[in-house]
C-alpha cells in the first residue's frame, strides 16, 4: 500500500482508532520484529491454558469410567498444557522486556520531539493545554503498555473463545453466561474514562502541589523561603492542594469501585445457576459438571482478565493515545499553510500589519493595533517601560506566538506562510529570560547553531563579537570548563557572566537575517551597555548589505540606544513614536522627556 492510500484508509477511521493506529504505527516502526514476537508468542501462550478444562473433563471421565487410555491421554494433556505454558511464558517475559523498554524509549523521544518541534510556546502557557500535557507526561509511561495490554487482550480473547466452544458443547445454553459477563466489560471500559475525566478536571490542583513540593526542595527558591521563614506554609499549602486534588479523584474512583462489584455480582450468580442447571437439571456426567465448573471458573477469571485489560487498555487508547495524538495534530497544524520560503536576504523589510496580541487566558491586549516598518539593513532599538509590550514584539516576529490579529510580512510575504523552522534557521540573537544551559561551557555557547557545535573557531568568534571573552578567560580551562555547581567540578557563573555566554550563543549564526537582542545586557551598567550596542550596531551594519539583515535591540534604557537607525517608542500596547534620536529629541516628545530623565541619572 503507497503512503498516500495509508494516510487515506487511517483518515477514514473514528478518532479513537486513528489514534491507537498512530500509537501502534509508531511501536511498529521502532521494533517490527519484536513486536510481531510477542503478539504470536501471546497468541500461542492461550491455547495450552485454556483446553486445561478440558483435560480435566477427560481425566474425570478416565477416572469414572477406569479407562486407562483416557486418564493417560487427560494426564499428558495437563502435563502439555502445564509445561507449555510455563516454557512460553519465561521465553516471552524476555522478549516482552526488551520490547517495553525499546519502544518506551521510542515513545519518550517522540512525546519530547513533539514538545520541541511545535512552532510556537503557546501550549506550555495555555491552562487548558498546560493540563492535557500535564497527564501525557504522567502517562508517557504507560503508552509502552498499550502494546501489552494489545497483546494480552488478544490472548484472554482467544481463551475465551475456547471456553465458550467448551461449554457450548455440554448445552448450548450455557452460551448465556457470556451474556452475563457483559455488566463486567462495560463497568471496566467505563471506569478508566470518569476516572481520567476527573483527574483532568482536577489537574490544575495537582500541578499546584507540585509546584509547591518543587518550591520546597529545590536550591533556587531556597534562600527566600529561610529569610521569609514560610516553609510551613508552603507545606500546608501543598497538602491542601493535594487534597483538592484527590477528593474528587477517590470519589470518582469509590463509585465506578461500586457499579463494577455490582457487575461482578451478576455474572457470579450466573456462574453458580449453570453448575446446579449442569449436575441437576441434565443430569450430565461428571465429567460434564467438571468441564463445566473449571470452564466457568476459568470464564470468570478470562472474563476478569479480559475486561481489566480492556479498562487499562481503554485508559491509555481513549486517553494517552488521544492526547499523544493531539499532540502530533497540533504540533504540525501551525505550519499547514506554511507553503512559502524563508527569503534568502531582505530586500524591504519587515512590517507589522495592524498587529494585535493578548496572551493565552486573558483579555488585555498586550500590543494593539501596532503598524510598523522595519527596513531592511536597519539597526532598530525598541524602548519603553517594563510591561510596554518590547519583548512580545520580538517573541511574534521569532513565532514564538501568533498574533490575535493582523500579520507580520517579510519582503510582503506573510511570515505564517514561511515554515516556522526555516524562519528560524534565519533568527540569531539573545532574550532577556535566557536558560542557563549547564555544559561545557564550549557547548553551552556552540548550542546557538547546532551544526557548528564542536567548531572551536566559530565558538571563539561567536565569544569575542558578544564580548564575553572575559568570562572565558577567567575560567580554569577556558571552553573546557564545566558550567554549573550541580556537575562535578562544575563552576557556577554570575547572572551577568551567564548572561554573557547566552549573549555569545545568538552571536553563533553568522549571517542571520534578523537579529534580536532582547535586553541582553540588563545586568551591566548604563555605559557598559550603551558601548556594546555601539559595538553591535557597527558589526550589524557591516553585514547588513549582504543580507539586508535587521539588528533589533530591545532596552528599557532610552540613553543607550541613541546610535540606532530608528528608535521605536512603546508605550501601553502602543507604538508612540518613532525616528533617530536626533528626529525623536527634536519632537521633545515621550522620548526625550524619558532619554532626558534616565540620561541625568546615570551621570
Amino acid at each position: 500500500m503507497r503512503a498516500s492510500d495509508a494516510q487515506a484508509s487511517q483518515s477514514d477511521l473514528p478518532p479513537a482508532m486513528r489514534s491507537l493506529w498512530r500509537t501502534v504505527k509508531i511501536g511498529y516502526q521502532a521494533e517490527p520484529g519484536l513486536l510481531v514476537a510477542s503478539f504470536a508468542m501471546t497468541l500461542f501462550a492461550a491455547l495450552p491454558d485454556a483446553l486445561i478444562a478440558l483435560w480435566l473433563g477427560i481425566l474425570a471421565a478416565g477416572i469414572r469410567d477406569d479407562r486407562r487410555g483416557l486418564i493417560i491421554g487427560g494426564s499428558i494433556g495437563l502435563g502439555v498444557s502445564a509445561t507449555f505454558t510455563w516454557f512460553l511464558q519465561v521465553v516471552f517475559d524476555r522478549v516482552q522486556r526488551r520490547f517495553r523498554d525499546r519502544v518506551a524509549i521510542a515513545l519518550e523521544s517522540h512525546v519530547a520531539r513533539l514538545q520541541a518541534s511545535v512552532a510556537t510556546i503557546e501550549h506550555q502557557e495555555r491552562p487548558e493545554y498546560l493540563d492535557r500535557l500535564s497527564v501525557l507526561r504522567d502517562q508517557v509511561f504507560a503508552l509502552d503498555h498499550l502494546f501489552m495490554s494489545l497483546f494480552s487482550t488478544g490472548g484472554w480473547l482467544v481463551r475465551l473463545a475456547i471456553t465458550v466452544v467448551l461449554l457450548a458443547s455440554i448445552h448450548p445454553a450455557l452460551i448465556v453466561l457470556v451474556v452475563f459477563a457483559l455488566p463486567t466489560v462495560y463497568t471496566s471500559t467505563w471506569r478508566p474514562g470518569i476516572e481520567r475525566a476527573v483527574e483532568e478536571r482536577s489537574a490544575p490542583h495537582n500541578r499546584l502541589a507540585r509546584h509547591l513540593f518543587v518550591l520546597g526542595t529545590t536550591a533556587p527558591p531556597g534562600k527566600e523561603i529561610r529569610v521569609t521563614g514560610n516553609a510551613s506554609e508552603l507545606v500546608a499549602q501543598r497538602r491542601a492542594a493535594w487534597d483538592r486534588w484527590y477528593a474528587p479523584v477517590a470519589a470518582a474512583r469509590w463509585r465506578s469501585a461500586l457499579w463494577h462489584s455490582c457487575a461482578w455480582a451478576i455474572f457470579g450468580s450466573a456462574y453458580v445457576g449453570a453448575i446446579v442447571f449442569v449436575a441437576s437439571g441434565l443430569h450430565s456426567p461428571v465429567s460434564a459438571v467438571v468441564i463445566v465448573a473449571v470452564a466457568g471458573s476459568r470464564l470468570s477469571q478470562y472474563v476478569g482478565a479480559a475486561v481489566g485489560e480492556l479498562g487499562f487498555l481503554r485508559g491509555i487508547w481513549l486517553d494517552s493515545s488521544r492526547r499523544l495524538t493531539w499532540l502530533e495534530d497540533y504540533a504540525t497544524a501551525i505550519d499547514a499553510h506554511a507553503d512559502l520560503p524563508v527569503p534568502r536576504r531582505l530586500e524591504r523589510g519587515i512590517r507589522f500589519d495592524h498587529v494585535s496580541f493578548r496572551y493565552p487566558g486573558t483579555e488585555r491586549l498586550v500590543l494593539d493595533d501596532v503598524d510598523l516598518e522595519l527596513p531592511a539593513g536597519a539597526v532598530v532599538a525598541i524602548v519603553g517601560e517594563n510591561g510596554a509590550g518590547k519583548t512580545t514584539l520580538v517573541k511574534l516576529l521569532s513565532r514564538m506566538y501568533a498574533p490575535t490579529s493582523g500579520r507580520i510580512e517579510i519582503d510582503g510575504i506573510d511570515l505564517a506562510r514561511m515554515p516556522h523552522d526555516e524562519w528560524r534557521e534565519r533568527l540569531a540573537g539573545a532574550f532577556q529570560d535566557f536558560f542557563r544551559f549547564e555544559f561545557v561551557a564550549q557547548t553551552s555557547v556552540g548550542l546557538g547553531d547546532e551544526p557548528r557545535l564542536d567548531d572551536r573557531g566559530a565558538v571563539e568568534s561567536a565569544v569575542g563579537r558578544a564580548g564575553a571573552a572575559d568570562v572565558i578567560d577567567r575560567l580554569a580551562l577556558g571552553l573546557d570548563t564545566q558550567l554549573g555547581p550541580a556537575w562535578s567540578e562544575g563552576i557556577e557563573l554570575s547572572h551577568g557572566q551567564w548572561q554573557k555566554l547566552a549573549l555569545a550563543r545568538g552571536f553563533m549564526r553568522d549571517e542571520p537575517l534578523v537579529l534580536v537582542l532582547d535586553e541582553p545586557t540588563s545586568a551591566l551598567d548604563a555605559e557598559t551597555e550603551h558601548a556594546l550596542f555601539e559595538h553591535y550596531s557597527s558589526a550589524a551594519r557591516r553585514g547588513a548589505p549582504d543580507t539586508g539583515s535587521i539588528t533589533i535591540l530591545v532596552s528599557h534604557r532610552f540613553s543607550t540606544v541613541r546610535m540606532a537607525d530608528i528608535i521605536v517608542v512603546m508605550d501601553g500596547a502602543h507604538v508612540v513614536e518613532m525616528g533617530s534620536h536626533d528626529e525623536l529629541m527634536a519632537r521633545r516628545g515621550q522620548y526625550a522627556d524619558l532619554y532626558s530623565i534616565q540620561a541625568a541619572a546615570y551621570r
